[in-house]
């Protein structure tokens, strides 16, 4: 997939050019900079600082600053209507942010962030709560100018102290693993009044990812808090008014939640939001499995349904609301990076740090059969971290990738440079692969773990023991045949299907063997490698293998202080044959589309942009075909 990226020029930023992100570049000579001499910014009267509407890493921004609406939208969307979807399992909060318990279904919907991506352009952030940024050229820190308009939910205006209040609660409540991620990046928070907040970055801190951090950043009103005492990290269903343009508007504890469009939104007019959030209502019903949902939805209980098994796409959509033709079922395409899925091997336990011990459990996953068998033939097999973009490894390294390889050349195995990209094993039509289990074997021999008369692998008197925790019973019928397959190489396997909440904790505890999971990756990469696969993000939840490579941890820093998107896609690169040769995560599938299927009152544009769905952002309600359909019977 072909992306617009210019190169980061090498050359100083003069005053007088425009920015390679699309800002008017502001220096102490130009009259329009008299306010940030006044508040004391240009240390020595000649620093340029950039103003921008927005933050690109590399290129210029594709909206500039006069923009009406996005590309993708439809700006003359009606608003009203009902929009309802499912959630499976139960919750016991409406907080988001806390380490325990289950929180309701978007429970994060009303608060906003400084600025906001879009779903036509890789990474690339652009004002929301802010109207614009200012930051020097090496991006030491960065200020927003808050939107003086910019309110809360019960009214009150939403101001620095706001951002400043949010930022220092995180870091004293948030979750450990996000507290050391910021904390490596932005060293401080101050309001220089009302409406201007500045952070203040580390000075270590890779530039990569600096004002993306920032510019995330949450805002909850300081007022409440201080008035409730309410904490962060606590579970409970009383939350913080949000900026958003919906509030909660009820609950019913494991049923359903209510989410209903804020009428005096203050954001509701700006060039982003046109076209956008057009719903009246957005309904989450509960169910306690997926078959019970899927029944729920075939009899109009819920009308939008985003569908994710492959045995139900493929065999159980023939129920009349749809030959009626009241339901909509449509393929559309995706063209986001699929997620870096598959079994995860947890590191943390001594059985699995050995490569070869990692490498036959893999062979015992038979792709072609499951795909075949179970899922209708109807994915693809996952190869790279960074499927199908060019921040994936491919053949054998050449170029920029192979001279950065050649710098960690003496920390990883010489087949790196002699071999191709690992690729996953191919397996035959049968579930069990002979020449697969044979060769699995082998390499529990050659690592010490001996079958022993009964069967069982042991290595100094203590028995291979696996085990499997998933929360979904979707996951059944794939899971069960791989861990028959594991038996039968000697290994006790076990499968634990426990509830959301208990699956939660021990995901936070790194209390399994393997799970099925994921790493989260993008077009763009920056800081966040540290986390997810850096030494210093071992104890991380975005860490879930325990992963650790002093190669990867020489390479990051080449992919954080990139001047071009090219330099930064070969060290990915170069980071993707590393990972993948050390096998942490077993490769599933991927879709590389959006199956969904919705009664049809709802519309959506006839091109759909490439990094999002948007169901609940930028589709709309036709009143007509809903009241068509309520006349024809077609809901409860």
């Amino acid at each position: 997939m072909a992306q617009r990226h210019q190169p980061r020029s090498q050359a100083k930023v003069k005053a007088e050019h425009r920015d390679r992100r699309g800002a008017w570049l502001v220096g102490a000579g130009v009259l329009a900079a008299g306010a940030l001499w006044a508040s004391g910014l240009f240390a020595d009267g000649h620093e340029t600082i950039i103003e921008s509407h927005g933050y690109s890493s590399y290129g210029e921004l594709k909206y500039g600053p006069d923009f009406t609406h996005l590309d993708y939208v439809n700006p003359d969307a009606p608003k009203g209507g009902e929009i309802s979807i499912w959630a499976q399992g139960t919750f016991d909060t409406m907080n988001p942010y806390v380490s325990k318990g289950s929180a309701g279904s978007l429970a994060s919907i009303g608060y906003e962030r400084l600025m906001t991506g879009v779903a036509d352009e890789v990474g690339s952030s652009y004002c929301l709560l802010c109207s614009t940024l200012e930051y020097p050229e090496d991006e030491s820190w960065v200020i927003f100018n808050i939107r003086p308009e910019a309110a809360f939910s019960d009214g009150t205006p939403l101001t620095a102290h706001d951002v400043v209040f949010t930022h220092n609660l995180f870091m004293e409540q948030g979750l450990p693993s996000f507290r050391d991620g910021v904390s490596q990046i932005i060293a401080s928070v101050e309001a220089l009044d009302d409406q201007r907040v500045k952070f203040t970055f580390q000075e270590d801190a890779a530039e990569s990812g600096r004002i993306d951090q920032a510019g995330a950043s949450i805002v909850f009103p300081q007022a409440w808090y201080e008035e409730t005492g309410a904490r962060l990290d606590e579970a409970r269903f009383d939350i913080a008014p949000g900026s958003g343009a919906y509030v909660l508007d009820s609950y019913e504890v494991n049923r359903r939640i209510v989410y209903r469009r804020n009428a005096d939104y203050w954001g509701k007019d700006l060039p982003i939001n046109q076209g956008r959030e057009n719903f009246d209502t957005i309904r989450v019903e509960y169910f306690a499995d997926t078959t019970a949902a899927f029944e729920a939805f075939k009899a109009g209980e819920f009308t939008f349904r985003q569908e994710n098994s492959s045995l139900n796409w493929a065999t159980a959509y023939d129920f009349p609301a749809l030959e009626k033709g009241w339901v909509v079922q449509e393929t559309l395409e995706d063209g986001s990076l699929p997620s870096a899925t598959g079994f995860i091997f947890n590191l943390r336990r001594e059985k699995l740090q050995d490569r070869r011990v990692r490498q036959a459990l893999a062979l015992m996953y038979n792709f072609t059969w499951t795909n075949d068998t179970l899922q209708y033939g109807l994915f693809q097999q996952r190869e790279s971290f960074w499927q199908g973009s060019q921040l994936g490894a491919e053949g054998l390294p050449e170029g920029r990738e192979l001279e950065l390889l050649e710098t960690v050349r003496d920390l990883v195995e010489p087949e790196v440079f002699t071999e191709p990209a690992v690729m996953p094993h191919s397996s035959g039509e049968r579930q069990l692969d002979r020449a697969n289990l044979r060769r699995a074997s082998e390499l529990l021999d050659e690592a010490g773990w001996i079958a022993g008369d009964d069967g069982i692998r042991r290595k100094d008197g203590e028995a291979l023991e696996i085990e499997f925790i998933m929360y979904s019973p979707s996951f059944d019928r794939i899971l069960n045949p791989y861990v028959d397959n594991l038996n039968r190489l000697g290994i006790q396997a076990t499968y634990n299907r426990i509830d959301p909440a208990q699956y939660t904790e021990r995901y936070y505890q790194f209390d399994f063997d393997m799970i099925f999971g994921g790493y989260s990756v993008g077009l763009e990469e920056g800081s966040g490698l540290h986390q997810r696969f850096g030494s210093s993000g071992l104890g991380d939840v975005f860490n879930p293998a325990g992963y650790s490579s002093e190669a990867v941890d020489a390479l990051i820093p080449y992919v954080t202080n990139a001047d071009t998107y090219d330099e930064m896609a070969a060290a990915v690169r170069a980071i993707d044959r590393i990972m993948r040769r050390e096998l942490f995560v077993v490769p599933v599938w991927y879709l590389g589309k959006h199956w969904v299927a919705y009664y049809d009152m709802f519309e959506h544009p006839e091109e759909l942009p490439p990094y999002a769905l948007g169901h609940l952002d930028f589709w709309w309600f036709n009143a007509e075909k809903a009241e068509a359909l309520s006349e024809a019977g077609a809901f409860r």
